[in-house]
């Protein structure tokens, strides 16, 4: 992960830390911890924009803009409006979102699912995409920009 963030702080447009406070107070908020990647990255930077500072196609939110998917792709808060454990954590292009799902984990760390706003929420439209943020930090990295997912789905028949 240290690679990862070390190369958003040399190429990209990071923002200042949060603080562990904040950190603290996010996690009460939200009722779930940071899994480690999250961690890494929010006590490193409290958001990026990766790739161009305005319109990026990657926009990790900051702490205090992190939401229920539900909330930010429906504008409700109820189970009819989507899962209750999915939640927004960076703006992709098209009002679309990579979703954070706390009700999984694997090896510690929560996937991460498309956030496919015309399919959302049903799963079939809104895979996992990465196993961890770490490794859609990687994708999102080495994309050039590019909605990095997006080919192995189609092959996939999604």
């Amino acid at each position: 992960m240290t690679e990862l963030l070390d190369a958003v702080a040399a190429q990209h447009f990071p923002h200042p830390p949060a603080t562990e406070a904040a950190v603290d107070a996010f996690e009460h908020r939200m009722g779930w911890r940071l899994d480690p990647d999250l961690r890494a990255f929010y006590t490193r930077f409290d958001g990026a924009r990766l790739f161009r500072a305005s319109n990026a196609p990657y926009h990790v939110l900051p702490l205090a803009e992190v939401r229920r998917a539900r909330v930010v792709m429906s504008q409700a808060d109820t189970d009819a409006a989507g899962p209750a454990d999915w939640y927004a954590v960076c703006q992709l292009q098209d009002s679309n979102y990579a979703l954070l799902d706390v009700g999984q984990q694997t090896h510690g760390r929560h996937p991460l699912r498309d956030g496919y706003r015309e399919g959302f929420p049903d799963p079939y439209y809104c895979p996992v995409i990465a196993q961890s943020f770490a490794e859609f930090l990687a994708g999102a990295l080495a994309s050039g920009g590019r909605s990095y997912w997006l080919k192995a789905l189609e092959e996939q028949g999604q």
